[in-house]
């Protein structure tokens, strides 16, 4: 797993989920003797694309670290219904405590990765990368983009922080699209820069500023054709906004060097997951 740079942002998603789950102590749990040991497994009730065992082995390690989790697969990998994804043995009450925190990491990030792995497939023979958006779950944004990257589509700027991606707010703002431009590079140089544009007009303006990569919003696919052959390869270009799996080829076969839809990480179906104890 590609989770060395995740390490910091995931211990403390775990710790604030379990901190707003655990709080005081699991006083249910308190029933049960504090020598008893138990044996769980996770079983997928649905196909899926595994994701977020990292997360889900930090929850135990928090709580009890004698708590051992033997994987049977691993993120990225495709999953049947009814498989067998890992089986836990330790202590009782700290499993039986972080049994829901880590199954709803589990559940979410395969949720997302499995999504993006059904947009992925669509494209996968042509050159176009999908990327996800900043419409995450709060806390989880760094999670969720492990996520996308897992199931086979690509990351947009982690945050307002590490990219710049002039909208039609900040063009309004500002002036005009030239201003908006110069300004921005001003006083961040050496970062390429991407504006929205809402017509072919726009897309002329853009380009005379040198933008390095242009986000059409809300273009039709003919409007996106017109596009491509207008720019010729003098920016990337973007398309977002009204695609789904039942059209994203269609987008893709326009032309554009990329396709951002925010559904991979917002509009998801979390994975039916269950953990099942025995003595």
């Amino acid at each position: 797993m590609l989770l060395e740079t995740l390490d910091e942002p995931l211990l403390h998603s775990v710790r604030e989920a379990l901190a707003e789950d655990i709080g005081t102590g699991d006083i249910t749990a308190r029933l049960i003797p504090a020598d008893t040991t138990a044996r769980a497994t996770v079983i997928s009730r649905e196909p899926c694309v595994l994701c977020g065992m990292g997360w889900f082995n930090a929850v135990f390690a928090e709580l009890d670290s004698s708590i051992r989790i033997n994987w049977e697969i691993h993120d990225g990998n495709p999953v049947q219904k009814d498989q067998l994804l890992c089986t836990l043995t330790g202590p009782a009450r700290p499993m039986l405590a972080g049994e829901r925190t880590a199954l709803n990491f589990l559940q979410t990030l395969s949720a997302t990765a499995t999504l993006s792995r059904r947009y992925a497939d669509k494209v996968a023979d042509l050159p176009v990368k999908i990327l996800d958006t900043r419409k995450t779950i709060p806390g989880l944004r760094q999670a969720q983009k492990y996520a996308v990257r897992t199931g086979g589509c690509h990351n947009h700027r982690s945050g307002l922080y590490d990219g710049i991606l002039i909208k039609e707010n900040h063009i309004t703002a500002a002036g005009s699209i030239q201003q908006a431009i110069d300004d921005v590079r001003s006083r961040n140089p050496g970062i390429p820069v991407e504006i929205e544009v809402e017509n072919m007009q726009q897309i002329t303006a853009a380009l005379e500023t040198g933008a390095e990569r242009l986000l059409l919003d809300n273009f039709s696919l003919d409007s996106l054709g017109e596009a491509v052959k207008q720019v010729a390869g003098r920016a990337e270009l973007e398309a977002s906004g009204g695609i789904t799996l039942d059209n994203v080829r269609k987008f893709a076969l326009t032309g554009v060097d990329y396709i951002s839809i925010g559904s991979l990480t917002k509009n998801i179906h979390a994975i039916d997951l269950s953990m099942i104890f025995s003595s």
